[in-house]
């Protein structure tokens, strides 16, 4: 009997990877019904990312001074979860808040909005997901304030979540909440594809290193395991290239030696795993390999720049996440 043939996302896809471990708890999420004139605000949202899907008519999105038009089965997707406001296109449109107008509520975080004048109706589904991966951090801090995913096979493909979504609201069945709420999560993983496939933003730096067939494995192989005892030697063998080259492929692609990178993904992933609350700096040092506390505490302090005991204690929104 032959072996299994190995599936295509496997660790040494360090996209499939990076995708594969996004945690989304989701804050908000909503389909509307449109009709012109219409006009929404949706407030910050800090440590969200808000997302929204046009299924049909078109909208106008506006955040700061960008202006984005919005098509069937455009994607939006906001990722540090800044105010904006959407309209049907009129500049002189009231836009109240959007949490102060009337919603049917399916549960604690799915709702539907039924808004606007008498004109063109447009519909959507929108929302807001907090991500919780140090990747996922690590993604959105590389991304642009607004990503705009114009139509393409690939988004045309959210129509067929979208529908599944459409159902479970037409119909709801008992665990409908709990159906639409990860059917939005799988949206927000296709948003993320889109994008990636899409704008050569997304194909530099970090992001550029994931798609590299060495450079990407190599930051799967730690991401996957922080805490093994990685050395540039290791990583260049495990590459079959040699140490000079690994090293200096992986500086010019990821902009920082391998080292350096290896120790700030532990400090991220430490700092996810103290912000969770449900554990001790020894027992996090440990599980980052470090044999001391007292030497993981001086390179939590030097990465991050706050000693890991403070972490626990901070509040959510006032939290200082690694830079890009």
């Amino acid at each position: 009997m032959s072996a299994p043939t190995q599936p295509p996302w496997t660790p040494s896809d360090a996209v499939g990877a990076a995708l594969h471990v996004l945690r989304m708890s989701g804050t908000f999420y909503c389909s509307s019904e449109l009709r012109a004139p219409w006009g929404l605000r949706l407030p910050e949202t800090p440590g969200c990312l808000w997302f929204h899907v046009v299924t049909s008519g078109t909208a106008t999105i506006v955040v700061g001074d960008e202006v984005v038009t919005l098509s069937p089965s455009d994607v939006v997707l906001l990722p540090r979860g800044m105010g904006h406001v959407m309209r049907s296109g009129e500049p002189g449109t009231h836009v109240p808040n959007v949490l102060t107008l009337p919603h049917t509520w399916y549960g604690d975080r799915y709702a539907t909005i039924s808004y606007g004048g008498d004109g063109a109706t447009t519909t959507m589904i929108c929302g807001a997901v907090r991500l919780e991966h140090p990747m996922a951090e690590r993604l959105v801090e590389l991304m642009p304030d607004i990503v705009h995913v114009p139509v393409s096979p690939l988004t045309a493909r959210l129509h067929d979540t979208l529908r599944l979504i459409a159902l479970e609201v037409e119909e709801t069945r008992p665990g409908g909440e709990a159906v639409i709420t990860r059917l939005a999560d799988v949206l927000v993983v296709q948003m993320l594809r889109g994008w990636l496939s899409h704008d050569p933003a997304a194909r530099s730096g970090w992001l550029g290193a994931l798609t590299d067939p060495d450079i990407g494995r190599a930051l799967a192989l730690v991401h996957a395991d922080p805490a093994h005892e990685w050395t540039v030697a290791g990583l260049a063998r495990e590459l079959a290239l040699s140490r000079s080259t690994f090293a200096a492929r992986f500086t010019a692609l990821v902009g920082e030696p391998v080292m350096a990178y290896v120790t700030r993904w532990r400090m991220l992933v430490a700092h996810d795993r103290l912000r969770a609350g449900d554990t001790t700096v020894a027992a996090v040092a440990a599980a980052m390999g470090y044999r001391s506390e007292a030497a993981f505490s001086r390179a939590f302090r030097r990465v991050v720049g706050t000693p890991p005991g403070s972490v626990r204690a901070r509040p959510p929104a006032e939290e200082v996440l690694l830079g890009a």
